[in-house]
């Protein structure tokens, strides 16, 4: 089964030892405005995170995203 978003999130985390705490203070100073842990918390656990937020997200973490074609 692969991974939702909410999973790959918490996976990132945990590699760089950071809590959502400090995800969203970072979210908060890349772009000005306010993230809280909950709000953040929130749209992972209901899975309504956009794409664009995860694209930030892992950039800063300092990750990239890349597409694998699967074999079907």
């Amino acid at each position: 089964m692969k991974l939702q978003v909410k999973e790959q999130v918490k996976t990132l985390l945990a590699q760089e030892d950071l809590k959502l705490k400090e995800l969203a203070e970072l979210i908060t100073n890349k772009t000005g405005q306010k993230c809280s842990p909950d709000s953040l918390s929130h749209k992972l656990r209901r899975g309504s995170m956009t794409y664009n937020e995860v694209l930030m997200i892992t950039e800063l973490l300092g990750y990239r995203i890349s597409f694998t074609k699967e074999d079907v």
